[in-house]
């Protein structure tokens, strides 16, 4: 059997100047690193990737909510209606905004190139704050 391309680190990404732009702040707005990613991508995969502090304590199995991340209205309002279990994990999210959304649940599109994802000040993590 045959082990995903993931798990070895054979990534390919693209070439500099040619991938979609995903522009990370921290709470204040402040830019923490833009980077370049490919259209699939979820934001929290590429924040891991690019080791910018976005936790993601259940792995993007939408069974918390510490990828969360705020988009700015245009962008959030080229993606699709979260999905139940989404809307379920955001609601237990530390400090909820109307274009709060997970970012493991953020797949990214030619259409969100230059996205912002602004990370929130703090994150609820439910496995180890014990609620």
């Amino acid at each position: 059997m045959r082990a995903s391309a993931y798990a070895h680190g054979d990534i390919t990404r693209p070439e500099p100047g040619t991938g979609i732009k995903v522009h990370f702040k921290d709470s204040k707005g402040s830019l923490i690193k833009t980077v370049e990613a490919s259209e699939g991508d979820d934001i929290l995969g590429i924040a891991h990737e690019h080791d910018i502090d976005l936790e993601g304590a259940c792995e993007g199995s939408v069974a918390c909510s510490t990828c969360h991340v705020i988009l700015s209205p245009e962008y959030y309002d080229l993606l699709p209606e979260p999905e139940d279990d989404e809307n379920d994990m955001l609601d237990m999210a530390f400090g909820l905004t109307d274009t709060s959304r997970l970012g493991c649940q953020v797949k990214l599109t030619k259409e969100l190139d230059g996205i912002t994802a602004t990370l929130p000040s703090a994150t609820r993590n439910m496995f180890v704050d014990g609620r």
